[in-house]
């Protein structure tokens, strides 16, 4: 079992930056890729980024390429999301998922999902 605890979530300008965390306890963390997921109100749950069990490969969606950069430190069992430039479009609900793969790979189920940082960006 894997306990996911996010943070960070806030009101921020257009423009403005924030930093997400997510935290896991529980099962070797190092053992799973970990991504960042997005729900705006009405739409669906989609992938904004994911990183390797190593932390040596990465993928974003189109929309958030350039502005948002996921990271891990493993010895602190923490992944992080930095988003920078945000606009009011990336408002959202934003979850941690773990997935046991050394990849991360939407055709297979997410293991453990978080219960969700709320980000808001004014216009």
């Amino acid at each position: 079992q894997v306990q996911l605890v996010e943070s960070g979530g806030g009101l921020v300008q257009a423009g403005g930056s924030l930093r997400l965390s997510c935290a896991a306890s529980g099962r070797t963390f190092s053992n799973y890729a970990m991504a960042w997921f997005r729900q705006a109100p009405g739409k669906e749950r989609e992938l904004v980024a994911a990183i390797s069990w190593a932390g040596s490969s990465t993928r974003y969606a189109d929309s958030v390429q350039g502005r948002f950069t996921i990271s891990r430190d493993n010895a602190k069992n923490t992944v992080y999301l930095q988003m920078n430039s945000l606009k009011p479009e990336d408002t959202a609900d934003y979850y941690c998922a773990a997935q046991r793969r050394s990849m991360w790979d939407a055709r297979y189920r997410v293991d453990y999902w978080g219960k969700g940082t709320l980000v808001t960006v004014s216009s």
